[in-house]
């Protein structure tokens, strides 16, 4: 099998690659380890920077989107039973996010790949990349049981932090920077209403909250847990129990509770790997980096990834000048960067680490009261949620 781009990984990079990659003129091939049903199913991000927004709609992913996402001009920080409300538009000259999840973008992209795009492969596993420091790579996977080979004349690793793509990089040549949280979220999926209509961000002296959602019938609630945490160990009437403690207001606010259907802990982690690409090789998404989940930036990076790739390789078609595609790395770290601070400083502004002092506690405070009194920290803060530009 034989294509200019080999794409391992059926997540949202990969399928908008393809995508963008199709109306660029440039053929691909894309292998998915799993099946659709599972692609289709996993639950992940549900936030869309304003960029994300942008692409998805020129690349003619947006129709269901428009439809059925719920365009959010805000959030709302809450500390010692206040609330704060962060004005987007207002701080960012009209930017906001959309609130649709991972799964119904991997779905909308999977029927427009199917329908007018190049091979889509589920189930079949990459094995190994080779070649990639020459100009004839090529991807060993396995499909159906069979063997086979897919040489290309580019390479984009989209499968993850356990994903093969960037085990063909020499050891010799990487730096890893990275950084483990002694907590976790434990989060719920539940069939109930939103209680606000925004997402809010809750610090309390027992840990962070989070109010989220995934349609206007269906909530997305989280809770900082100890590293480690088993989500069974915890009854739905405690978890209701803790979500109303930490979100409490001094109004009349209330949290609607709703049959749980779903429960799990996700681990808190920062971590980036340099470079992002080698030789022919070029690495997105979580193969390449991981932020907390507090500032709502994964998927989005990895749209900043292909973005940026698909940009290189269109110019260097049309012009003849590899210049972009020799910048991928150092482009896409620089946005990177930005959003693991984003994601450092979201993350220590909100949660309480198990050792913390009276010292540390105040100073959150003290942090949260700058962003609710300044309209210059508020902006910082909008600006990053909403998404900086794609380099």
């Amino acid at each position: 099998m034989r294509t200019t781009v080999g794409i391992i990984g059926a997540g949202p990079a990969g399928l908008l690659l393809a995508r963008l990659l199709h109306g660029a003129g440039i053929d691909s091939v894309v292998l998915e380890s799993r099946d659709r049903a599972y692609v289709e199913h996993r639950q992940r991000a549900g936030i869309l920077e304003q960029g994300t927004v942008d692409v998805l709609r020129a690349a003619g992913a947006g129709e269901r989107m428009d439809r059925e996402g719920l365009r959010h001009d805000g959030i709302e920080l809450r500390y010692d039973r206040r609330r704060h409300r962060v004005d987007f538009p207002a701080l960012t000259g009209g930017r906001s996010v959309m609130v649709y999840a991972q799964t119904e973008v991997c779905k909308d992209l999977i029927d427009l790949q199917l329908k007018e795009g190049g091979p889509l492969l589920f189930e079949a596993e990459a094995l190994a990349v080779e070649g990639a420091d020459t100009d004839r790579p090529h991807v060993r996977f396995r499909h159906e049981s069979v063997e086979d080979v897919l040489e290309c004349d580019y390479v984009v690793g989209c499968d993850g932090f356990w994903g093969v793509s960037r085990k063909a990089i020499p050891a010799e040549l990487v730096q890893v920077f990275e950084r483990s949280y002694p907590f976790g979220w434990l989060g719920i999926l539940a069939d109930v209403a939103p209680s606000h209509d925004e997402l809010v961000y809750a610090r309390h002296d027992r840990g962070f909250a989070l109010l989220s959602m995934r349609s206007p019938s269906v909530s997305r609630l989280y809770l900082q847990v100890p590293e480690g945490t088993d989500a069974e160990a915890w009854s739905d009437d405690e978890i209701w129990a803790e979500l109303e403690r930490r979100l409490e207001t001094a109004d009349d606010w209330r949290l609607e509770r709703g049959p749980i259907t779903q429960k799990s802990v996700t681990p808190m982690r920062s971590y980036v790997h340099e470079p992002m690409r080698y030789g022919r090789l070029f690495l997105a998404g979580d193969a390449a980096h991981i932020v907390p989940p507090t500032g709502a930036k994964g998927l989005n990076l990895a749209v900043g990834d292909v973005v940026t790739f698909a940009r290189a390789l269109t110019y260097e078609k049309e012009k003849g000048s590899a210049q972009l595609l020799d910048a991928y790395s150092e482009t896409c770290l620089r946005r990177v960067w930005q959003a693991e601070r984003f994601s450092y400083d979201m993350t220590t502004l909100l949660h309480r680490a198990p050792e913390v002092t009276p010292f540390e506690d105040r100073l959150q405070l003290a942090r949260l009261e700058r962003i609710a009194g300044s309209a210059a920290a508020g902006t910082d803060l909008a600006e990053a949620y909403t998404g900086l530009p794609f380099g």
